[in-house]
């Protein structure tokens, strides 16, 4: 790009239209720039320097528009940090007297009298409302992982939540959220512990302490994901089963050796073991509970 081009894009934040465009280059050059990959179209007639991340994408239906655009669902939940999901698309929420229309990476919503906050200068469904309403369209497991997440976040609190879910009264899914609300913990660190955890509830097993902190028989600090102190009974949630190295192997061994020598029994969990739902995880679990203390 030649020098009156990148200060235009850096002067709109990355984004530039394909008439501003042309006033600095030839359309041939322009396609070829296009083609190369060294600008990219992101919405019609809106173009971006480089690959677009979603700020940029967003920042480019503020010039389509001419308007700074509200978000909600996922894209606002991203501005909070509690996307559990990290949906490809953006979703929006349509700006007033402007008729913007559903499109390839692009969701419009209306969503009337919805509670507005301005994060970063943009304007976004509250946290709350935001959780409640991206809990409301998933299953359960998912559903209080992002119940989870936004406690997590501390951009909003339980009561918030109940609020928000008030004000959703009569739509669809908001009586599972409710039912959901209070078992959600801001301690749960990620989906899969969450899911790991109602598994637990559904299973029938009482509730562990979450990001349990103990001393091992080596004298370090550790903390476990799920614990049941009065049993010795621990459980580890791991995305992915690193097991199977040897390396890992051996340390995973010395580590619930030395937890063992402080009495505390550790059931691992993979990601695998939520495939069904986790009921089989959720049994070994409830086995050694009752071996616990049956001892």
């Amino acid at each position: 790009m030649n020098d009156e081009l990148q200060a235009l894009f850096d002067a709109q934040d990355g984004v530039a239209t394909c008439g501003q465009i042309l006033d600095h280059l030839p359309r041939r050059r322009f396609e070829k720039l296009v083609e190369t990959g060294v600008l990219d179209r992101i919405w019609h007639g809106i173009y971006c320097a480089g690959e677009p991340d979603r700020d940029v994408r967003l920042r480019g239906l503020d010039l389509s528009t001419g308007r700074r655009v509200a978000v909600c669902l996922g894209t606002a939940a991203a501005l909070y940090g509690f996307d559990t999901e990290q949906p490809p698309e953006l979703h929006v929420l349509n700006p007033p007297g402007c008729a913007l229309r559903d499109a390839d990476g692009l969701v419009v919503h209306r969503r009337d009298g919805a509670p507005l906050v301005t994060v970063d200068g943009r304007r976004a469904t509250s946290p709350a409302w935001t959780a409640v309403e991206v809990a409301r369209s998933l299953r359960r497991p998912r559903a209080l992982a992002t119940l989870d997440a936004a406690l997590r976040s501390g951009t909003c609190t339980r009561p918030d939540l109940w609020r928000a879910a008030l004000e959703q009264k009569g739509r669809r899914g908001i009586v599972a959220v409710r039912n959901l609300l209070p078992l959600a913990d801001a301690r749960a660190e990620s989906p899969g512990e969450s899911a790991a955890r109602m598994a637990m509830i559904d299973g029938g097993l009482p509730l562990p302490e979450l990001q349990y902190e103990v001393v091992d028989g080596n004298g370090d600090l550790r903390r476990l994901d799920f614990v049941w102190p009065d049993a010795g009974v621990a459980a580890e949630y791991d995305g992915v089963d690193w097991h199977s190295e040897p390396e890992a192997l051996q340390r995973d061994r010395r580590r619930q050796a030395a937890l063992m020598a402080v009495g505390l029994t550790v059931v691992p969990i993979v990601s695998e073991d939520l495939r069904d739902g986790g009921w089989a995880m959720a049994a070994r679990i409830g086995e050694q509970l009752r071996r616990a203390r049956a001892a």
